[in-house]
Order: structure tokens, then sequence, then C-alpha cells
């Protein structure tokens, strides 16, 4: 059983400012579903700037110099700055918004478990309600972070998944914060490691029937393909 939408509008928390200070976010207070979709919106225009920066075959640790020092003529220095720059700009944005969904989240469920059962008239409470209710709560607590949604199919040597302590056969059930009911056939996954390059994503493995919490930096110039370097299998 999932989150109604409307539980999920409901709860709100404070809108403010990236990690930088400035932010492309709106003030004020925001619901669960709002920071939602502004997260969703954010992801959808990193991958196009991505886009931009890989049109020029640059990535953002290029140099857009040459060797003594001078722009260089083959490609676009001043939109690939700019485009750099919003991509920056964004990704302390998307931080942001990852932690006051994950906060809201928490409190949500947090408010759901502590509801009081149902009454009887006569002022008892009814055991079938409230073990229903209970149910219901423990359900939506926890399911999206128990069920596995990718497998580990292989981990390169010296990759950034090695580094985290990934291992061949470990169980995803949680990634920043795509878990079995929204990774979309792992799209979610890519999505959170472009824009999280050189930050600290919180992975949850199960791995020979225990529950491993790990940290996984995504960066290039590690030696190998991808930010990455582990291949998953979507279950």
């Amino acid at each position: 059983m999932g989150l109604k939408m409307d539980d999920i509008h409901a709860p709100t928390v404070p809108s403010g400012p990236a990690t930088n200070g400035v932010s492309s976010i709106d003030h004020g207070r925001k619901s669960l579903f709002e920071l939602m979709n502004e997260r969703d919106r954010i992801q959808a225009e990193l991958s196009a700037l991505g886009s931009v920066l890989t049109s020029h075959g640059v990535d953002m640790q290029t140099s857009l110099l040459t060797p003594d020092g001078y722009p260089r003529s083959d490609i676009d220095v001043a939109q690939i700055r700019t485009t750099r720059a919003r991509i920056i700009r964004l990704k302390n944005d998307y931080k942001w918004l990852m932690e006051k969904i994950e906060k809201g989240l928490h409190e949500h469920h947090a408010s759901l478990a502590s509801q009081p059962a149902p009454l009887l008239s006569n002022g008892a409470a009814s055991s079938a309600d409230s073990m229903a209710h209970t149910s219901q709560a423990t359900l939506i607590a926890t399911v999206p972070v128990e069920a596995p949604f990718a497998k580990v199919n292989s981990v390169a040597r010296s990759s950034p998944a090695e580094t985290a302590g990934l291992q061949i056969g470990d169980k995803i059930t949680k990634f920043g914060y795509v878990n079995w009911t929204n990774h979309e056939k792992l799209a979610r996954v890519a999505q959170v490691v472009q824009a999280n390059e050189g930050r600290d994503i919180q992975i949850k493995v199960i791995r020979s029937g225990e529950n491993v919490e790990l940290q996984l930096t995504p960066r290039h110039n590690w030696g190998g393909r991808g930010m990455l370097g582990c291949h998953l299998l979507p279950l």
C-alpha cells in the first residue's frame, strides 16, 4: 500500500535557500508533493544541462583554456561556463530539497504511526480497526525502504562503488531518495548519480540477509567508465 496523493500533499516544510545561500526555489512553505515536483523539475534540467556539456565534449572538470592560458577556440567557452554555473546552483538546490523531503517523509510517517485508533460508541477502541491502522502505518513507513529493486552484478576495482563497499550480489533497497516504488527501471538512479557528482549518496542494501548502509560518492576520472564503476540489474 502506498501513500495517497492527498496524504503526501498535506504536510508542509519550510522552503529556503540552498547551501550556497542562493536558491532558485521559492521561499515560504511547500508541501511534500510540491517539493517532489520541484525535485523532478531539477533532475530534468540537470539532465538537459549535462547534454549541453556532452555536446561540447566536456564535463564539469574539463579545462576551457589552451596550454598557454587562452580560452579554447574549438568550443563555446561562454556557454559552457554559464551551463556549469547553473549546474552547480541546481545541485545545491537539489541537495537542499532532498534534505527537506526526507525530513518531511519521516515526520509524515511518525504522524501516521501516532494517530489514535478509532473508538467505538462506548469509548473502547476497536481492536480490528486498531490493528488495521497500525498495519497501514507500519506498511507505509517500512515497505519502501525494505523491498529491493536492484542487484549489484559487477564492481570494478578502485571504483567509487568499491570504495563505498558495494559487493556483487548486494540487493539495493534505497539509493538516495530512490526505492522500489519510484526507480522507473533504474532511470531515477541515473538521475541521482548525475545530480550528486562529488557528493555522498546514502545507499541501503541487503547482504546475506543483513541490512547494510553505505555512502557512495559518484565521480569521474577514477580510471574507468561512468561515475560509479558498478553494474546494476533491476529486480
